[in-house]
């Protein structure tokens, strides 16, 4: 299925649920929408946090066709997006056209779901995609640097593999700087803050087993967590696992 009638199905609600695993070599992005006055503070705190925030295209004020996908709509194209007022997530809706305002900045940010493509195309499985779940994702106390208001700790996403996987599994990262790139964390989840790892925060949990490690990654999601502290009045983002899906080749991000 090419990413165009992905989109489609998308837009029409024929395809509802998170996106890993749905669109072969292309890229896809997590997605943030800020009132234009916060854009700078935003691209600014990217910057400096490109591990969980590698940006790859930022559209500008009203703008909502991205230059990277044919057709594209970027209030429809996604299954879900959560709507956060004033720090609260208030609305997790399947369409964004009745919140659509002309002074709004799109940021597309690189996606873990494109290394996990190269993971997968180096025959080693992953779990969540297996199992039919979305990927595991934790709140931690990796600070990032702040930028004008925006500041907090780097949210990560869990992986499990077999012990003598994880080299060949980060080595596969490690090749896509711009898309979180390799692991932030390898083995113990209270290193970095993790209390429970039977209960991320965002996502689905997923069962560690004998002789498997967990996997850490910086997440996209991690702009979601900042804005708790940052309360701008009103912050648009993918809900976590759910996608924008565009026409680039993964490979074009491959170091």
């Amino acid at each position: 299925m090419d990413t165009i009638e992905i989109r489609r199905r998308i837009r029409t609600g024929e395809h509802t649920g998170p996106t890993s695993g749905i669109s072969g070599d292309k890229v896809q992005a997590n997605l943030a929408i800020l009132p234009k006055k916060y854009a700078f503070d935003f691209l600014l705190f990217a910057m400096r946090n490109n591990k969980p925030v590698p940006i790859i295209e930022v559209l500008e004020a009203g703008e909502y066709v991205s230059r990277y996908a044919k057709d594209s709509d970027i209030r429809t194209d996604v299954p879900l997006y959560n709507i956060y007022k004033d720090g609260e997530l208030v609305e997790t809706v399947d369409d964004i056209t009745s919140y659509w305002q002309d002074d709004f900045v799109t940021f597309l940010i690189g996606c873990s779901f494109t290394f996990e493509q190269a993971i997968l195309d180096a025959g080693i499985n992953i779990k969540h995609i297996d199992q039919g779940r979305n990927v595991a994702m934790y709140k931690t106390n990796i600070e990032t640097e702040s930028a004008g208001i925006f500041h907090g700790n780097t949210v990560v996403s869990m992986r499990p593999f077999k012990k003598e996987l994880v080299d060949q599994v980060i080595d596969i990262t490690n090749d896509f700087p711009n898309m979180h790139g390799g692991p932030v964390h390898v083995g113990d989840p209270s290193a970095i803050g993790i209390n429970n790892i039977d209960q991320p925060d965002y996502g689905d949990a997923i069962e560690i087993g004998e002789g498997e490690v967990p996997v850490f990654w910086a997440c996209g999601v991690t702009p979601q967590n900042v804005v708790l502290n940052a309360k701008p009045e009103i912050l648009i983002s993918h809900a976590p696992g759910h996608m924008f899906i565009t026409d680039i080749n993964n490979e074009e991000y491959k170091k």
